[in-house]
This record gives C-alpha cells, sequence and structure tokens, in this order.
C-alpha cells in the first residue's frame, strides 16, 4: 500500500511540475521596434545589481515592453543571459533573458 501512495505522491509532482513548467508560445508576423521612449540608466542601487537592457513579456497576444531596468543576480556567481527575438516558422518570438549559473 505504501509503494501505491508513494508512486501516486510521484506521479502527482511530476504532473504538476510539468503544468509549472508549460507556457504558450506567442507568435507574432511583425517584430516590433523598440518604442521611442529613452531609458534613462541611474546609478545602480549597489554594485551587485546588473543592468538589464531592453524586456518584452508576453500579454494578450502581442508583446509589450517592460524597457530596461535594474535586477539584483540570484547568487554571486550568477551572470545575465539576454533576451533576444528568434524568428521560428509561424513568424516572431521573444526568448526571454535568464540568469545562468556562474563556473566556480
Amino acid at each position: 500500500m505504501k509503494s501505491i501512495v508513494k508512486f501516486l505522491c510521484a506521479l502527482v509532482i511530476v504532473v504538476s511540475a510539468g503544468i509549472y513548467n508549460s507556457h504558450a508560445q506567442v507568435y507574432i508576423q511583425v517584430r516590433p521596434d523598440r518604442p521611442p521612449q529613452v531609458d534613462v540608466r541611474v546609478n545602480a542601487p549597489s554594485p551587485r545589481h546588473v543592468w538589464i537592457e531592453d524586456d518584452w513579456a508576453p500579454r494578450d497576444g502581442r508583446y509589450d515592453y517592460i524597457g530596461s531596468r535594474w535586477v539584483e543576480p540570484p547568487s554571486g556567481r550568477s551572470r545575465w543571459v539576454p533576451g533576444h527575438w528568434r524568428h521560428k516558422r509561424n513568424g516572431w518570438v521573444w526568448i526571454p533573458g535568464h540568469w545562468r549559473r556562474g563556473r566556480r
């Protein structure tokens, strides 16, 4: 009986992790230009903060410009990999930036 309960618990964890990680991809036919607004780069809040340039977010079937900002890395050895536009068969899609752990 315990093995069945363990199996079901493991199954729930795997299924819920798959649902959490899945997301709908937003494809657009024309890649948007950066808005004409100017992002003012103020002084960093701390020496640890990293400047994130040009970020976009999918909303309601389109991409909204989030802008640029200072962000603190999750760990001291993390480095920011910038987001970028990628052309695929169905159109353009924004590949979000992410933190990559550095080598020790």
